[in-house]
């Protein structure tokens, strides 16, 4: 068996399910403490704190959940971009937490709150900051200037999502797949154009939440794979600037709440289900078909990252496991639990270490070994 991971530090924290963005050194971290959302800049390698900015909020969730932000830090350009659960937008220096610029996005694009809050992370992309607003009146997505906070452009009249947008080479031009509560998009980041669009997701108590993932591959060109759970599914498409086609669809192999699946080889890894259902299986893909090629009942529901040519699973129950996986089956070569209690926050992977946390504790370990 893999040796377990060895802690280097912890240090506690306050409330929310933002993952940390490790960059130049610095571990990002997004919580909240009483009334104030807080941005810190934390020495990756010791865990001490070099800089904290903070803003007030009164939020608090519709449904269950916790009160704090949910959307990792998006580090870009040297600047810091946080997206606080009221829709505070806010780009900070990296190296000094001073306050660049902000927007009050609800107020401005007069945006629900939904069911948790604002939680989908903001994409920095040609210097545009994509942000999943969820406003009316045309300003479901919203692009940025990066260094001013200009608003250049708003597209679409789509409710807001918890999945995050991702970025896609076209030609030689970088577009984003945005999920919104029941739409899949084609962004033109430089203008907010279109180019497509399908239905995807469910009207009453859901969410998507996943972030839809792309490739490319010689048979079939540029393609996709979105997925949530709740009966919506999955669909795989192939795509082009301006056209997409659905290949595969439905809930029969997978249907996953916001665990955003690995794919390796023509095949998809991901855990199917959602936390607060029956435990989560762990399965395998045939991303050509859309069968299953083996299933791992009662594995836990959690976040998957690659991790050299294994897999880590981040189980909200707290345990971490590496795993070999391959279309033959799955192996655990290690588990352990440094963090007890429900870890949400998306983990981070970052020069062999480590960084989870829990509604209390981020722990930074080494499993570099």
């Amino acid at each position: 068996p893999a040796p377990a991971p060895q802690e280097v530090w912890r240090r506690p924290v306050g409330s929310g399910y933002a993952g940390v963005s490790v960059v130049d050194g610095k571990a990002f971290l997004f919580h909240r403490i009483d009334d104030q959302e807080i941005t810190e800049a934390l020495d990756a390698a010791t865990g001490e704190g070099i800089w904290k900015t903070n803003h007030s909020t009164r939020f608090r969730p519709q449904v269950g959940g916790g009160d704090g932000p949910l959307c990792t830090p998006t580090v870009s350009n040297d600047k810091v971009i946080t997206f606080g659960t009221q829709g505070m937008l806010t780009c900070l220096n990296a190296q000094t937490g001073k306050i660049l610029w902000q927007h009050r996005t609800h107020e401005e694009f007069d945006a629900g709150e939904g069911y948790f809050g604002s939680g989908s992370s903001p994409l920095v992309i040609d210097n545009h900051v994509v942000v999943n607003v969820g406003g009316r009146s045309g300003a479901g997505v919203v692009g940025f200037d990066l260094a001013t906070g200009t608003v250049v452009w708003k597209t679409t009249d789509e409710p807001s999502s918890y999945a995050a947008p991702s970025s896609v080479m076209l030609g030689k031009q970088q577009h984003v797949v945005v999920i919104t509560r029941y739409q899949c998009l084609l962004i033109d980041p430089r203008n907010g154009a279109i180019g497509w669009s399908f239905p995807f997701g469910m009207r009453g108590p859901t969410v998507n939440a996943a972030t839809p993932i792309t490739w490319r591959d010689q048979a079939n060109g540029h393609r996709l794979l979105v997925t949530a759970s709740y009966g919506i599914g999955s669909v795989c498409a192939t795509f082009t600037k301006t056209e997409v086609t659905p290949q595969w669809s439905g809930t029969d192999s997978l249907a996953s709440q916001y665990c955003t699946p690995i794919l390796r080889k023509g095949h998809l890894y991901c855990i199917d289900g959602r936390d607060d259902g029956p435990p989560g299986a762990m399965t395998c893909i045939d991303i050509t078909t859309g069968k299953a090629v083996w299933r791992e009942e009662n594995f836990g529901y959690g976040n998957l990252l690659a991790a050299d040519n294994k897999v880590l699973a981040v189980k909200t129950n707290g345990d971490i496991a590496l795993l070999n996986v391959s279309p033959q089956g799955m192996t655990v070569l290690g588990q352990s639990q440094p963090l007890p209690g429900t870890i949400r926050a998306l983990p981070t992977l970052a020069q062999g270490r480590l960084f989870v946390r829990n509604d209390d504790t981020l722990v930074c370990l080494d499993i570099s070994r």
